[in-house]
């Protein structure tokens, strides 16, 4: 299930520290919530939401590992200078994923802008301070035509021209000396130019490539993958399923580029991604993030979700004709297991996209995918409590339509 897919309509707040409220950890013991001292949801009048499906940033992205709350909340008692931290954790993501630099961005959206204001500007101080209104020709992106998607509106915030091509021979052609990047979109649905040639014709050319994989993990090897291949800069969404601040991202490749990155960025005062700031908080969550996600048990964590599919499955198959299978999504974004489910209309005389009506206004409210032909359940950001609680209610909707 692809983002550009997924219906939207419907928020959800996280919240952390002493209004946890129903936002428990993945993987936390299934047992009936602590009572938070104060109930935001129900002050502010937000309905809590069960996540059924992917990571969606409407949908307030994933819950948060207890190791990121306790780094958000033992860190917010005390002031810090950003550009220290900044340094601080940026050396050791950097450490962590094995490059010559990091940075923590507001999300993989601010680090296109980010690299893309690096590779126009580099470490030139009036150019920072004009972007996006620099004096003369503007600056040239190359991407696949069918690369092209909603996100990039985050390299044409920089004043830059973003320049479409099909197949290497147009890309070799497109390069002049207005081009400062070319652009890889790794979840997009075909490719004109692989990986290999995007990258030897941008060296060819010596323009700095930059790789969007934002939902691209899992698997955990994708961190390391790409910049194997030669990628200069890489992006990923820490809110994801790396289960870091929904508003934070990682920025990582190339030394001078980073750099650049974020001489383009807050705490610094006057440049174009001053409105994107990242708190402290937040880059020391997602640090925590990033090294509770390299330091779990991928291989526990798969098995998991494939038996809480299983789990559902087996509940909603004792209905007449429903039918259950783990679907694998093949990525590179989402690729994990979710369940299927399909039935017999005129034995079960509902349609998918009603079912999935009936989950989001009933209580609790769910929120899971599907088409014309069939139900999708999402099990990996299910708390263990609500793998039962999703199953039951997804089988009482499709009873009521026997």
């Amino acid at each position: 299930m692809k983002r550009r897919d997924v219906i939207k309509g419907l928020t959800a707040l996280p919240l952390v520290g002493g209004f946890i409220g129903s936002a428990f950890p993945l993987d936390a013991v299934a047992e009936a919530p602590v009572t938070p001292k104060r109930d935001l949801f129900k002050e502010l009048g937000v309905t809590p939401t069960i996540n059924a499906g992917v990571t969606m940033t409407f949908l307030s992205g994933s819950l948060m590992m207890p190791e990121v709350l306790e780094a958000i909340n033992s860190t917010s008692h005390d002031f810090a200078n950003m550009y220290e931290l900044q340094d601080k954790v940026g050396a050791k993501i950097a450490e962590m994923l094995k490059v010559e630099a990091a940075m923590v961005t507001s999300g993989a959206a601010c680090a296109m802008l980010l690299g893309t204001a690096a590779c126009i500007t580099g470490t030139n101080a009036d150019k920072i301070k004009q972007l996006p209104n620099l004096p003369g020709p503007r600056a040239e992106v190359i991407m696949q035509k069918s690369h092209r998607y909603l996100f990039d509106q985050a390299v044409s915030t920089t004043g830059a021209k973003i320049i479409e091509v099909e197949g290497p021979a147009e890309m070799d052609k497109a390069f002049n000396s207005n081009t400062v990047m070319a652009l890889f979109f790794n979840a997009a649905e075909k490719s004109s130019v692989t990986h290999e040639d995007f990258l030897a014709i941008s060296k060819k050319h010596n323009i700095p490539t930059f790789l969007d994989a934002a939902a691209d993990v899992p698997p955990v090897e994708n961190l390391f993958k790409f910049q194997k291949l030669g990628y200069d800069l890489i992006t990923f969404s820490g809110g994801k399923m790396m289960r870091g601040p929904q508003s934070a991202g990682l920025l990582f490749g190339r030394k001078d580029l980073i750099t650049a990155a974020r001489l383009n960025h807050s705490p610094h005062e006057a440049p174009i991604g001053r409105p994107m700031k990242v708190n402290k908080e937040e880059m020391f969550g997602m640090y925590a993030a990033l090294k509770s996600y390299l330091e779990r048990d991928h291989k526990k964590e798969w098995e998991d979700w494939l038996t809480r599919a299983k789990r559902i499955g087996s509940q909603l198959e004792t209905i007449s004709s429903v039918k259950t299978a783990t679907h694998i999504d093949p990525g590179p974004a989402n690729a994990f297991p979710s369940l299927d489910v399909t039935w017999d209309p005129n034995k079960v005389k509902i349609k998918p996209q009603e079912v999935l009506v009936a989950l989001k206004n009933g209580t609790p409210s769910i929120v899971a995918n599907g088409n014309d032909q069939k139900l999708n359940i999402g099990v990996v950001l299910l708390r263990p409590d609500q793998v039962d609680v999703v199953a039951k209610r997804v089988k009482e909707i499709l009873q009521q339509a026997v």
